[in-house]
């Protein structure tokens, strides 16, 4: 096994330190993009936890996904927890998905923004407006819920290439030796 030397180590500390300064960063853009303008715009903090959630542990990005969820009904004005819940279990199982099975790929990346952001309209939608049978609420999901998530999954191409970016400069390499290199051949 390599021994790392104390400017190695310091250099990996800082580098992962500075990468989840810049994580959050984009998800504070993301989160005053929500809450400037209208209501028809794009959920942007599903994909920004999501991305996140591509390249890191469970733990990390379980918290990335509940600060998202929070910050997701703070802008929102919904019950507090609520999406916090949700994107905890979707960046879980983002990350259990491209750990266990997938590679990180933009293709899977916005397959699983598309599928989670749907969920979390359709099960807000249901829950805020359809439980209640207004008149004509189907309107509501046709003319806004399904148009926010066309625009989320549109926008996610931006926050993928934000946080694609701060892996590619920032992500700490894995490299082998070649004692282990050839201790993996023999095996």
């Amino acid at each position: 096994m390599r021994i790392k030397t104390p400017r190695e180590k310091r250099l990996l500390y800082f580098k992962t330190t500075l990468r989840w300064v810049l994580y959050y960063a984009v998800i504070f853009i993301c989160f005053l993009i929500m809450v400037s303008g209208t209501w028809l715009k794009p959920i942007l903090l599903v994909p920004a936890a999501i991305a996140v959630a591509v390249n890191n542990n469970m733990y990390a990005s379980a918290v990335t996904g509940a600060m998202c969820g929070f910050l997701i009904d703070i802008s929102c004005d919904k019950l507090f927890g609520y999406n916090a819940v949700l994107l905890a279990f979707f960046c879980i199982l983002t990350t259990l998905l491209f750990e266990l099975y997938l590679r990180p790929r933009f293709a899977n990346y916005m397959l699983i923004t598309a599928v989670a952001s749907y969920i979390q309209c359709r099960l807000d939608y249901k829950f805020y407006y359809q439980i209640w049978n207004y008149a004509n609420v189907e309107r509501i999901f046709v003319k806004y819920t399904l148009r926010v998530w066309v625009y989320t999954v549109a926008a996610s191409l931006l926050v993928y290439l934000a946080v694609w970016l701060i892996n590619k400069l920032l992500m700490p390499k894995e490299h082998l030796t070649i004692e282990e290199a050839i201790r993996i051949i023999e095996k």
